[in-house]
């Protein structure tokens, strides 16, 4: 099973049996919210990204991505070679780097906010520099009726049933009901979990195979 962005707004309606205006106009709102629950909670493969850019001499700041969602790693590259920084909380880096005018070659990096990092000690020069993260892909809700996307293909039990935890809760529906759909979207979102975050990170050469807990 797959959905194309038709195809997913018509199961949902069909689930709920609502073809009301007002629920039907808010179903991009559902998909959305749905897409936002799995990408905070599983890191796919589809998700990582390279990008490289550069520091600004005497600036603290680097931009993000614009589709930045979280780092994985941010190194400088200097004659080919890569010096990966160390990942520390904002108030660190201002305790270990207080002055603006002390440089020099960054050792630290923190998410500053969702557009910038920051970086200690502050960039004495223009360092070539390579950021791999994880990105938020566009949303199912932005293509036209036939689009389709890594989710909408390859988990669409997870996507199908986090639109209509939300579908469910504007139709006012039952708690039991809720409680149905909000069930197996946290099955489906454990399924992914295990492939994209277990099975998709270690091999059987080197690892014994994943073990489930028994309940």
């Amino acid at each position: 099973m797959s959905f194309t962005y038709a195809t997913l707004k018509t199961a949902i309606g069909d689930y709920l049996e609502s073809s009301e205006t007002t629920f039907t106009n808010n179903l991009p709102r559902f998909i959305k919210e749905s897409e936002d629950r799995i990408l905070k909670l599983v890191q796919l493969p589809e998700q990582r990204k390279n990008v490289q850019g550069e520091t600004a001499a005497n600036s603290r700041f680097l931009a993000c991505p614009t589709d930045f969602l979280a780092p994985m790693s941010l190194a400088i590259i200097s004659s080919s070679t890569y010096d990966y920084l160390d990942m520390k909380h904002a108030s660190f880096l201002k305790e270990y780097s207080p002055s603006t005018s002390v440089t020099g070659q960054p050792k630290y990096y923190a998410v500053f906010s969702k557009d910038s990092f920051t970086l200690a000690p502050i960039p004495d020069a223009a360092y070539t520099i390579e950021l791999h993260y994880l990105y938020k892909p566009p949303s199912l809700t932005s293509g036209a009726d036939s689009a389709t996307t890594v989710l909408a293909e390859d988990y669409p039990d997870a996507l199908l049933y986090g639109s209509l935890v939300e579908g469910a809760v504007f139709l006012k529906e039952s708690e039991q009901t809720i409680a149905m759909f909000e069930m197996r979207f946290k099955e489906a979102v454990a399924r992914m979990k295990n492939l994209s975050e277990g099975r998709d990170t270690r091999d059987e050469y080197r690892y014994d195979s994943l073990r489930q807990q028994v309940t």
